[in-house]
Formats: C-alpha cells, sequence, structure tokens
C-alpha cells in the first residue's frame, strides 16, 4: 500500500513541477479569467425562479365568490400559470399589453373547462420587453413536472429567445381541444 502512495507522490510531483515550468502565473490569471466570462456569459440562460413574489396574489383570490373571472388565478385557463397575469398588466388572457412581446418559446398544459365540460390545451407565453408587472401573480402549477427538462417545466424565464429577456407577464392562448370520443 505505501508503494501505491509513493508512487502517487512521486507522479503527481513530476506532473506538478512539468506543468510549472511550462506555465506562468500571468497564464493561470488568463484561464481563470477565461473560465469565470464562460460562466457569466451562461449565467442570463439559466432557469429562474419567480415563486418569491407570490405573496399578494393567494388573499384576492380567496376573497372572489361566483364565476372566477380572467383576472383570477382560479379562471380555469390558469391552471399551469407561473407568473403575472396579463389581464392584470393592462393586456388581456389571450394578449400582451402594448410596449411588450410575446415570448419566441412557451410551455403548455391542459386545463379543465367547468363551463363546458372539456380538456383544453393552452399555450402559456410570457410577455416581454418592460419590467415585471408586479400585480395578479398566479402560481397554480397542476400538472408541473421537476425542473430538470425545460420543455415539461414552467418554472422558467421564457423571454431568454427574445431580444429583450426582461419577464413582463403571462398570456394563456388556446390551442387545442381535446377528444374524449
Amino acid at each position: 500500500m505505501n508503494k501505491i502512495w509513493a508512487w502517487l507522490d512521486r507522479t503527481t510531483e513530476r506532473r506538478s513541477r512539468s506543468l510549472a515550468q511550462r506555465t506562468s502565473r500571468r497564464s493561470l490569471l488568463v484561464g481563470v479569467g477565461k473560465a469565470m466570462l464562460a460562466g457569466a456569459i451562461t449565467l442570463p440562460v439559466l432557469p429562474f425562479d419567480r415563486t418569491s413574489q407570490a405573496h399578494a396574489a393567494g388573499a384576492a383570490a380567496a376573497a372572489t365568490k361566483g364565476p372566477a373571472k380572467d383576472t383570477d388565478c382560479d379562471y380555469w385557463r390558469y391552471c399551469s400559470v407561473d407568473g403575472f397575469l396579463c389581464s392584470c398588466c393592462g393586456g388581456s388572457a389571450t394578449s400582451c399589453p402594448p410596449g411588450t412581446t410575446a415570448s419566441k418559446v412557451s410551455w403548455v398544459g391542459t386545463c379543465h373547462n367547468p363551463a363546458d365540460g372539456k380538456d383544453y390545451l393552452l399555450s402559456y407565453s410570457d410577455c416581454c420587453g418592460v419590467t415585471s408587472c408586479g400585480r395578479c401573480f398566479c402560481n397554480t402549477n397542476h400538472g408541473d413536472r421537476p425542473g430538470y427538462h425545460m420543455g415539461i417545466h414552467n418554472d422558467i424565464n421564457w423571454c431568454m429567445a427574445n431580444d429583450s429577456s426582461v419577464y413582463h407577464c403571462t398570456v394563456s392562448v388556446i390551442v387545442g381541444i381535446t377528444d374524449k370520443g
């Protein structure tokens, strides 16, 4: 066992000395700087969590009596929404407010409409380009999957593919209806 450790020690020492002879401190700093820059470039691409902004939405939704409106988190088409509702931010349930643009990528969910008893496929798109709306935050996440696969997770800044990655609010557009025949 001691022979293995002695061999490992000699090999490590030889390789360290060889590396030290071929490189300088300056080249080491350049390499570390390049690695840090590469990390800083990929950082805006990483997903982020908007759940810290969810405090005010719960009380407003609980106080609503009767059928839910498109400004309520209980509205049927918001079953998989995660974000501020554009219907509270100058837009509607299906259109972005003026001055914003719809994200180029989105997530989908299947929601049940209690009025007609049908299930609908909905596309949730973030509206981008203006600072966060800050009103009517909903985080329903029915059927949400863990965040290890981007296409099935809604807790992501979907504005990252746009010219401006600043998130404002979220819309819900019907893209299909399920056929239970």
